[in-house]
């Protein structure tokens, strides 16, 4: 009689292992983040993020061209700001003619099936790096909603198929979902960075668009842990989730991943939404410094967390591995 459970029995061969996994990656579950800057044929390495570049316009519309014939269907879109263009406001992240608007339209009248997800947080186009208007040494958390709105509808019209606010500031989900529908906006939808975490595995992101915050003090906070959340809680994310899905959010967003797939399948039990998780910066650099150092097999370990994070609960992962992997799961 024993064993009458042989469990080794569904793990016998590779064909039997595909034939029961519970979890299936593919292409179609990954964004693309992507950084942007001015000029043309503008490609500028960078050292903490190897295989990963900042791009003008052209050369950013010719990646997203190879990106959807691998089977990506989303980029997550950020932009280098000159130094010139920023203030403490942020006005230069809803100036129609910005390097943002402009990248929206490009991408979309090049590929008009790729969903653009463009970054709505003021932390590029910041004198002080953070994600909000600096006021009496705090982030004012209402001015800076307005200042989002604002940002958000240029996207929209620039032609943006979901905002994403990756800000943390409170209620500004629904103040973004009232102005797109006032603006007639109704069918651009909110990918809500709804638990992102004051975390350093953010570095490498910071050195790539030069918004990491740059003055402490009486002049502005030296972090960014007053709207970002304490990476030792987990009830509040469930909690920000919440409120965002109540706000009019149609994603939600985990970030970082690896290390907060507790976060994730906790939100993913929560909410009723699609799932976002990103795997971010620190995380990408990891495994790319291990892997030139032989400390790892890069192949496996990058397969291994994206199915790690999709069974977890994503639904969507932006991640910067998101080409290598389509490359690897389209042969």
């Amino acid at each position: 009689m024993f064993p009458i459970h042989r469990n080794r029995r569904l793990r016998i061969n590779d064909s039997i292992r595909s034939l029961v996994r519970e979890t299936v990656l593919t292409p179609n579950d990954f964004m693309f983040p992507m950084f942007i800057a001015e000029g043309t044929n503008v490609e500028v390495r960078i050292p903490s993020m190897p295989g990963i570049f900042r791009r003008s316009i052209d050369l950013t519309v010719k990646e997203v061209k190879e990106l959807w014939s691998l089977g990506i269907k989303a980029v997550n879109i950020y932009v280098k700001v000159d130094d010139s263009l920023k203030d403490n406001a942020g006005v230069e992240s809803w100036n129609p003619d910005g390097l943002m608007q402009r990248a929206i339209k490009a991408i979309k009248d090049a590929v008009p099936g790729m969903i653009v997800m463009p970054d709505v947080a003021l932390d590029p186009y910041s004198i002080y790096g953070h994600d909000g208007i600096i006021k009496n040494g705090d982030i004012a958390n209402d001015e800076t909603v307005d200042a989002l709105v604002k940002m958000a509808v240029s996207h929209a019209v620039a032609g943006a198929d979901f905002v994403a606010p990756s800000d943390m500031m409170d209620g500004r989900v629904i103040r973004l979902r009232e102005g797109l529908d006032s603006a007639g906006f109704q069918d651009v939808g909110i990918m809500s960075y709804a638990a992102k975490y004051a975390s350093s595995f953010y570095g490498p992101f910071r050195d790539a668009l030069d918004s990491a915050p740059k003055q402490g003090g009486e002049t502005a906070p030296k972090d960014k842990k007053t709207y970002q959340m304490d990476y030792a809680n987990r009830i509040e994310a469930i909690r920000e989730a919440l409120h965002d899905v109540e706000e009019g959010a149609d994603i939600v967003m985990v970030k970082p991943g690896i290390a907060y797939l507790d976060i994730v399948r906790e939100v993913k039990n929560a909410v009723n939404v699609p799932v976002s998780v990103y795997q971010v910066s620190g995380e990408y650099a990891m495994v790319k410094a291990a892997a030139e150092r032989g400390w790892l097999d890069h192949d496996k370990i990058m397969l291994e967390q994206l199915y790690c994070i999709k069974r977890a609960g994503a639904d969507i992962i932006s991640t910067y591995f998101a080409k290598e992997a389509a490359i690897l799961l389209n042969l």
